[in-house]
């Protein structure tokens, strides 16, 4: 049977969520960059979108998404090690982290691409001309880049990263390195002896940006070595952890969550819970003004519209406008999900839990619809 083909390319963000995780799977695949004739041609057409990662089976399905593709994979058993805890407050707290590291990294990961050109520029050059424009002259992809990172650019903007802002991003991220770090010091991965939803989720960033950027790259090694090792660990085959001599790959024992895995918790809590929550109350303003919205309707109308505007933030002491992205409701919505499927004391142990560390509100936030993904789109549920 021919193995999967994988779109996207080492320099995407969300491409390196599917990668990780089907090279810990042993999963067959070939990784082809998203500039190829191939792919502009006739991947993107039928998904009425440029966007990776894109996954095609051997049989010609196409599934876009890096959680899409991941459940593509879990749904048909083909999981050595699954993604997803079975017991309720691990399974929670991995899906909040899923949350958190695809969008809740996009600041540092923005700001530390982008604002060192001295540093990056000829890397990133080099990489995007190669993988957007593969086989081209050296002209062709420049111009490539130049306009790719032109967009980029501006969307860092859109995330809130601008010259008032970025002292506290790199405080922020300083902040999250060294909690990440001191709970590595005692697991290889977030959850024990093997990755979770939420270390694919946090891969995303920590990887095609923060762990492989000349500058990022550089100040991780320095200040934070474990996580360095992670991200490694994180794109091998196999466990990837022999310094730890005495964990096996299995989950933390007894539903348990370490005290420096709750600080972890308390980080997101601060960081993201304010951004999150504005981005459901401005949600919910436009769905109360969409009337003629029906269920099944694509968001935003058209494929490739990714955000539906503009929201104030409270962050770290200043007021922040970053863009509203409905896909991080159908990410909010997974948390929520894991939650209503427990019994009801072990809804009970998840919320004395996220209370604890102060993100209880993330099991009660909610749109007036759902934000589900049907034929690799997202699009409207039905109203509540």
């Amino acid at each position: 049977m021919s193995p999967y083909v994988l779109y996207g390319m080492p320099a995407s963000l969300y491409t390196g969520k599917p990668r990780a995780y089907l090279r810990k799977q042993g999963i067959d695949f070939i990784e082809h960059p998203m500039g190829s004739t191939h792919f502009r041609e006739t991947i993107v057409p039928q998904l009425d979108r440029f966007i990776v990662p894109v996954l095609q089976a051997p049989d010609g399905a196409l599934i876009q998404d890096g959680a899409a593709i991941i459940d593509y994979f879990e749904d048909k058993g083909l999981a050595g090690l699954s993604a997803y805890p079975t017991t309720p407050r691990q399974r929670v707290v991995a899906f909040i982290f899923e949350l958190f590291g695809g969008e809740g990294l996009l600041r540092p990961a923005m700001h530390y691409r982008w604002n060192f050109p001295a540093d990056n520029e000829h890397f990133l050059r080099t990489e995007f001309g190669n993988f957007l424009a593969p086989g081209r002259p050296r002209s062709e992809k420049d111009a490539v880049f130049d306009f790719a990172a032109g967009r980029m650019k501006q969307a860092m903007e859109l995330f809130g990263v601008n010259a008032q802002t970025i002292p506290a991003v790199e405080s922020a991220y300083a902040e999250f390195l060294a909690l990440f770090d001191a709970h590595l010091d005692t697991a290889p991965y977030l959850l024990g002896g093997q990755p979770s939803i939420g270390d694919y989720g946090l891969i995303a960033a920590m990887f095609a940006h923060l762990g492989r950027d000349p500058k990022p790259a550089d100040l991780m090694r320095r200040t934070a070595p474990r996580v360095a090792r992670w991200v490694e660990r994180m794109n091998a085959p196999g466990h990837d952890m022999a310094e730890y001599v005495d964990t096996a790959p299995l989950w933390f024992a007894a539903d348990e969550i370490p005290f420096t895995l709750a600080a972890l918790l308390r980080y997101v809590a601060g960081e993201y819970l304010n951004e999150i929550s504005a981005q459901v109350d401005f949600i919910n303003r436009y769905l109360a003004g969409q009337t003629a919205i029906a269920e099944g309707d694509i968001v935003g109308g058209k494929a490739n519209k990714r955000s539906l505007g503009r929201t104030d933030v409270s962050w770290r002491g200043m007021s922040i406008s970053v863009g509203v992205f409905p896909y991080r409701i159908w990410l909010l919505q997974r948390v929520q999900d894991a939650y209503v499927a427990a019994d009801v004391h072990e809804r009970r142990a998840v919320r004395t839990l996220l209370s604890e560390v102060g993100l209880e509100q993330l099991l009660d936030l909610r749109t007036l619809r759902r934000v589900e993904r049907r034929y690799n789109r997202e699009v409207w549920g039905a109203a509540v």
